[in-house]
């Protein structure tokens, strides 16, 4: 496994892989690597010749009162990890690589950026879109995996690629979760015991809107509310939102039809998780 952490690097051994014809799979992450990133990588290495693993905590998609600067780092641990995954090279650029001084150029998906996350953390996807299109642009990918833990991410990039033409697929990939039914993530990593306890409120309040579903319930808004009053019972928890909205337009449903996206965001004590459950083709996807 080779790592580059310049664009001139990375380039030479791009345009040695495509000169060969090999198709390259992309995996963007900001390290810190767990099971879901593991299970990407996987899936690449199935469907791709060669596989190339992006670590890089983004300033962009950051607020400022947010966790940029303790935002959990350790390059070893991941590097192990991926060359036992077998990855063939990892892109680790510094800030001034990927931002040099005096850097003006963003891209912006309107309106689903203004959605859901969006909401409470302005200029988060024009962060998240600027450098996934900067990395696609120097990685070249045929394939890029994403997981669906981060659904309204996974959208707009959809929406991205199919606005600007570019020439790589997005392959979304199911939630992965701890054994406790926590959705992975690595700020799970910021939670105290309690706080991990209390986290499970916010895959009980998904399940409650599972159950509510299979039932038979149709009006999103009882769904919400119930959720809502569930997630209230945990006292280290905070409400950012729960909703439940269209999966390609995210716009608030009043009835549950056609491809539904049940979606919350939660502070347990300091830190904001989120997590979701898909409803495509008249069945459930969590």
């Amino acid at each position: 496994m080779e790592i580059a952490s310049t664009v001139i690097e990375l380039r030479e051994k791009i345009q040695a892989w495509k000169k060969k014809g090999l198709k390259i799979g992309f995996v963007p992450t900001m390290g810190y690597l767990h099971e879901g990133h593991l299970s990407l990588v996987r899936e690449s290495k199935k469907s791709s010749d060669v596989t190339v693993v992006s670590i890089f905590v983004n300033p962009k998609q950051f607020g400022p009162a947010e966790d940029y600067r303790t935002y959990p780092r350790d390059l070893e641990r991941d590097r192990a990890l991926l060359e036992r995954e077998g990855v063939d090279l990892v892109f680790y650029p510094p800030v001034e690589v990927m931002y040099p001084e005096g850097y003006k150029t963003y891209v912006e998906v309107e309106d689903l950026q203004d959605k859901l996350c969006g909401k409470s953390r302005p200029g988060h996807f024009r962060g998240v879109c600027t450098v996934v299109l900067k990395l696609f642009n120097l990685v070249q990918p045929d394939e890029a995996h994403f997981g669906w833990k981060d659904a309204q991410q996974v959208i707009i990039l959809q929406k991205m690629v199919e606005d600007l033409n570019l020439p790589v697929k997005i392959v979304p990939l199911p939630l992965v979760r701890d054994h406790d039914g926590l959705a992975l993530s690595s700020r799970n990593t910021y939670l105290s015991r309690e706080e991990r306890q209390a986290a499970l409120v916010l895959k009980k309040s998904l399940d409650l809107a599972e159950k509510l579903i299979r039932e038979g319930e149709k009006d999103a808004a009882k769904i919400r509310q119930k959720m809502i009053e569930l997630i209230s019972t945990e006292p280290l928890a905070r409400i950012d939102y729960v909703e439940v909205v269209n999966l390609k337009t995210l716009e608030r449903l009043e009835t549950i039809e056609g491809q539904v996206l049940v979606a919350l965001a939660v502070f347990i004590g300091r830190t904001r998780l989120i997590d979701n459950l898909r409803i495509v083709s008249g069945g459930i996807e969590k």
